[in-house]
């Protein structure tokens, strides 16, 4: 692995993104971590939904790379109390759901690009997080 750590994940991502089954996989994983979160997305229009987590992946990326928190801002308001209120302890679900999901698409998966995912995305995602 070569560059920083958000150049790293950066790079992966794209690899990711090759195939729309990545984001199939993903929802089919992460729906299955609680039945609650299936119950939620019932009604939810998942082709929209994947082009929405296409999205909100690249700013986690982005903002790990320097760019502005105003998205994540606006994406921990509309996932708060007020909003889809998305409890707390289901970003864990996600984070560990979404790297079930690279470490099936990624080709160059390993523990260490796991362990880079993860340090890369956590400050983003306990910024939307902590808008709860």
């Amino acid at each position: 692995m070569v560059g920083t750590p958000a150049d790293i994940v950066f790079q992966s991502y794209g690899r990711c993104c090759k195939s729309e089954q990545f984001f199939v996989d993903f929802y089919d994983y992460f729906m299955a971590s609680s039945p609650a979160i299936k119950d939620r997305f019932r009604v939810t229009d998942m082709s929209q939904q994947r082009h929405l987590l296409r999205n909100g992946i690249m700013q986690l990326v982005l903002y790990a790379r320097g760019m502005s928190d105003r998205k994540l801002r606006s994406l921990g308001e509309s996932h708060n109390r007020s909003g889809y209120n998305i409890p707390s302890e289901w970003y864990s679900l996600w984070l560990d759901s979404l790297m079930k999901t690279v470490s099936k698409h990624d080709p160059e998966y390993s523990r260490a690009l796991d362990t880079c995912w993860r340090d890369v995305l956590t400050p983003g995602i306990d910024l939307i997080r902590d808008a709860y």
